[in-house]
């Protein structure tokens, strides 16, 4: 199955306010993208004919928070790689990752599991997130993600995400190297 691939702002007062809103915050930033829009996708192997439409693999973002709750981060990595929780926590010198909570993800990110992006982050106002990104997703040309609804995928250069939206958002990635497994 493939999908038909938009150019742009759907400008559909129907859709949900976040993803109207994230739209409207790309067109404002000047960051252009191409949209599908699909039945709900809550996990990235629901996104391979996403994936197939747009030509690029999407992105996996994981919101994850250490032991205690008092750290939260949102992991950008290639969908093939595999997670593991040692590895990542080992590289950030942090105490071990778990996935954060439901409530956590809407007031943090202002997103429901399944929905969770690194544009997301325009509604981290007070810094809360540290935003991890896998340097595999970094060399990549394109990042594909929903705009904080998991109805519709966007493609954007990963050039506007880390020049232009992240500077916007006030938020500065940090680079972690993952390997899938852990030595």
């Amino acid at each position: 199955m493939t999908y038909e691939i938009h150019h742009g702002n759907p400008n559909d007062s129907t859709r949900d306010a976040h993803e109207c809103e994230t739209y409207a915050l790309l067109d404002s930033l000047g960051i252009e993208y191409d949209r599908v829009d699909h039945e709900a996708a809550f996990t990235i192997e629901a996104c391979a004919a996403i994936d197939e439409s747009f030509g690029t693999p999407m992105c996996k973002n994981l919101f994850l928070r250490n032991s205690n709750g008092s750290a939260f981060y949102l992991l950008l990595m290639p969908g093939e790689k595999p997670f593991k929780t040692k590895e990542l926590s080992h590289q950030i010198g942090s105490t071990r990752l778990s996935f954060a909570d439901e409530e956590h993800m809407q007031s943090l990110l202002g997103v429901t599991p399944g929905s969770v992006t690194v544009l997301g982050l325009a509604y981290d106002q007070e810094m809360n997130v540290q935003l991890l990104i896998d340097e595999d997703v970094i060399r990549d040309e394109y990042i594909c993600c929903h705009p904080c609804k998991n109805t519709s995928s966007i493609k954007i250069r990963t050039a506007d995400i880390l020049e232009k939206f992240l500077p916007a958002v006030r938020h500065t990635p940090r680079t972690v190297k993952l390997k899938g497994f852990v030595e």
